[in-house]
């Protein structure tokens, strides 16, 4: 038995870093391009987003595209007077004043329908008020449509981080993408267990958004991105998880309260509202990215092959994405907090208080909000 203790502990290591080297090798990313975006939509959800509004607009406007649509959720800070000092300047700027919030809909759901029925283009890009597209961004991401065949497409934009909470836990989204299966299969599998999104960069073609529902048909989701990404591919439509590295900066958090609130809001129910996948995802993480430091500090054999396989990973990591090295150094560290965010996930989602912008919403019966 003592024989296998160093294969147990080197196993899950092992694995993930062999699917982080493939994943990162062959995950789809946009390339320069000077593409014609005449056609593209930016669609800018925003609800009190004073802080980004205005860098974010700006970002959009500096690409050729045809227009660019914020919806403004009832903001109670100074996002609609920043947004009319905008939009005097540069008439492809439409500012849409928010509505009441229907009964049945999330607020951002509501807020990207509302968007996609005002917007004029054949693509519709949708992007959150933390992002900054580069200039050539959209034709970026409009191109790797074309060439993959693609009817929807989500990227991971960079990710900015300045706080050492920000440091420590969000390099574990790229750490997540890569780690746990092959990413070629969200692509090439028609199995919607085999899926990846991120809503902060989404562009669709406007037919095939229109022919899934939009997001009218998920209005009740928290994880509006994964669930308007596995309605498109249970339709058969070709969807595509990309790394927007070059396409985008984001500063997703600022600091552990909105961390911790943030990603309460997202994770389990992220996970499918199911206890046991959280408790899979849980296991899978502790053991990969914890145990082996544990290991180490006990002298179990194989412990250090182990640690050395997650620093290799996270190193690579870090270099590709210019990732902090805080994040590298306490990676168990980081994972732990990880951990805690999602226990706190399933209890805020149990509970039926998932809060955001002052909103407090039940989730949808498919992410644990019950029937």
């Amino acid at each position: 038995m003592s024989a296998l203790i160093p294969w147990l502990v080197f196993a899950l290591p092992a694995l993930t870093l062999g699917l982080g080297l493939v994943n990162l090798f062959t995950w789809p990313r946009p390339r320069r391009s000077e593409a014609s975006v005449a056609g593209v939509s930016v669609l800018i959800p925003a609800r009190d987003e004073a802080a980004n509004i205005e860098a974010c607009v700006r970002a959009a406007l500096a690409a050729p595209v045809r227009e660019v649509l914020v919806y403004d959720d009832h903001s109670t800070d100074d996002t609609p007077a920043i947004l009319a000092r905008l939009a005097a300047e540069d008439p492809r700027l439409h500012v849409l004043a928010g509505g009441p919030l229907p009964p049945g809909w999330v607020g951002k759901p509501h807020a990207c329908h509302r968007l996609a029925e005002a917007a004029q283009g054949d693509l519709l890009l949708f992007v959150d008020a933390d992002v900054r597209l580069a200039p050539d961004g959209p034709a970026r991401l409009a191109t790797l449509l074309d060439a993959e065949r693609a009817q929807l497409l989500t990227a991971v934009p960079r990710q900015r981080m300045e706080s050492f909470a920000e440091r420590l836990v969000l390099p574990l989204l790229h750490l997540t993408y890569v780690s746990w299966f092959p990413l070629a299969l969200t692509h090439k599998s028609r199995d919607v267990r085999f899926l990846a999104a991120n809503g902060q960069l989404l562009m669709a073609r406007r037919q095939a958004y229109r022919s899934v529902g939009g997001f009218s048909a998920v209005r009740d989701a928290v994880v509006d991105d994964m669930a308007l990404c596995r309605r498109a591919k249970r339709a058969g439509l070709r969807v595509v998880f990309a790394d927007g590295h070059h396409v985008a900066a984001c500063r997703m958090y600022s600091g552990w309260p909105e961390i911790w609130s943030g990603f309460a809001k997202n994770l389990y129910p992220g996970l499918g509202g199911r206890p046991c996948a959280l408790a899979v995802a849980v296991a899978l993480y502790l053991a990969a990215f914890v145990l082996p430091y544990g290991a180490l500090v006990a002298g179990l054999p194989g412990a250090g092959w182990a640690v050395a396989a997650n620093l290799v990973l996270r190193t690579i990591l870090a270099l590709r994405h210019r990732q902090p090295p805080e994040g590298v150094l306490l990676h168990p560290l980081g994972v732990l907090a990880l951990v805690a965010i999602a226990v706190e996930s399933w209890r805020r989602t149990r509970q039926g208080r998932l809060t955001w912008r002052g909103r407090v919403y039940r989730p949808a019966p498919s992410e644990g909000g019950g029937a």
